[in-house]
């Protein structure tokens, strides 16, 4: 009997592969992703669906930040307060211009001394911070933000408008209150507002002899790179955009009431009551995001930038944002790149960035490569 259960283990153990045997795997088609992003096409076969379908998008983008109710659009009056060649490079100057009849903005615009004809131009945008405008132009804080510094020196006119609840306009209760914003305009939103007004920076843009006005292009981090993709979803003039770090969207969001705090800088006020029954809005970002195609638009994100889980749901839902640009025939003007430096603006990130307006805003000679003379 023993020497039965002895012969039994030693069969069994015999047939047992070892640990360190490879896994046997059999070659195969690959499945279809499914997630919960496969809204965005739901019902759309084609593109002719599509294109029906992009503008109920669009509405549902309007209704959501309330473009309605927003102020009609003065004059500009633009002035200038100043400027400084910085290295021989550029021109920066202080401007400022109406984006409401009692309202003006600041901005800092760059132009490159040495240019030949019309200059591609870009709408530089900041993050939280007070004096933002200033971060973008290299005057303070994190020299890795000073985009207008950067891209002047690349041969583009920038312009760094302010948020307005930053710079020149910090209300009395302090940077990114936007409870007097409320006050005045109850029914529209910051999101409403920060938008109407960086597509008046296109307008100012636009308005320079300097610029060609077919190669606009917007980017930006944080707060900056969420208004970049909101810009480039509302105005039709940006033709390339680029978003680092921007917006954790609205589903699987632990924290999707901060979109709609009850203090502080409350990005969509009215949606508060319904975030807090559990239910979102009929529109989410990767749907405003899909507005833009098929104009250029990279996406650039941390995997550990801030919640985890969270933002790893991102690369998932730009594998489906591909497919709308796959529709619209313009595949090659989509692009994402995810990476583990957390919530920042790193030389590989920033160079990225800089490569595809590179591409998308310059002449094709520009990027060409060429083979090494004998």
């Amino acid at each position: 009997m023993i020497f039965r259960i002895a012969l039994v283990l030693l069969l069994v153990k015999a047939s047992t592969p070892a640990a360190s045997d490879p896994p046997v795997r059999k070659r195969s088609t690959a499945p279809v992703i499914k997630s919960s992003w496969d809204d965005l096409l739901d019902e759309v076969n084609n593109a002719e669906e599509w294109k029906a379908h992009k503008e109920v998008l669009r509405k549902r983008y309007l209704d959501l930040i309330r473009d309605q109710y927003k102020p009609k659009k003065p004059a500009p009056n633009l002035k200038f307060h100043g400027e400084i060649v910085v290295d021989g490079q550029y021109t920066r100057k202080l401007i400022s211009y109406n984006v409401e009849a009692d309202e003006r903005a600041h901005a800092y615009l760059g132009i490159p001394l040495k240019r030949e004809g019309k200059l591609p131009a870009i709408v530089a945008l900041h993050g939280t911070y007070k004096q933002g405008k200033s971060r973008v132009a290299g005057l303070v804080d994190n020299p890795n933000k000073a985009y207008l510094d950067h891209l002047c020196r690349r041969g583009y006119i920038v312009i760094a408008p302010e948020h307005f609840v930053s710079g020149h306009r910090i209300p009395p209760e302090g940077p990114y209150e936007t409870g007097r914003f409320y006050e005045k305009h109850p029914n529209w939103t910051a999101v409403g507002k920060f938008t109407y007004e960086h597509s008046i920076a296109v307008d100012i843009l636009q308005s320079l002899p300097e610029v060609d006005v077919d190669k606009i292009g917007a980017l930006g981090h944080s707060l900056g790179g969420h208004g970049t993709f909101f810009l480039a979803a509302y105005d039709q003039r940006i033709k390339a955009s680029a978003c680092n770090c921007g917006a954790s969207f609205l589903r699987h969001n632990p924290r999707v009431e901060n979109w709609s705090r009850n203090h502080w800088y409350v990005y969509i006020k009215h949606i508060r009551p319904t975030l807090l029954r559990g239910e979102l809005p009929p529109i989410d970002y990767h749907e405003i995001m899909a507005l833009i195609a098929p104009r250029s638009y990279l996406d650039v994100s941390g995997l550990n930038d801030g919640l985890k889980l969270t933002q790893r749901q991102r690369i998932v839902m730009n594998m489906k944002l591909m497919e709308v640009w796959e529709l619209e025939k313009a595949p090659e003007n989509f692009a994402f790149y995810a990476h583990g430096r957390g919530h920042s603006v790193k030389h590989e990130s920033r160079e990225l960035i800089y490569g595809w307006m590179d591409t998308h805003l310059k002449p094709a000679e520009f990027t060409a490569t060429k083979l090494v003379s004998e």
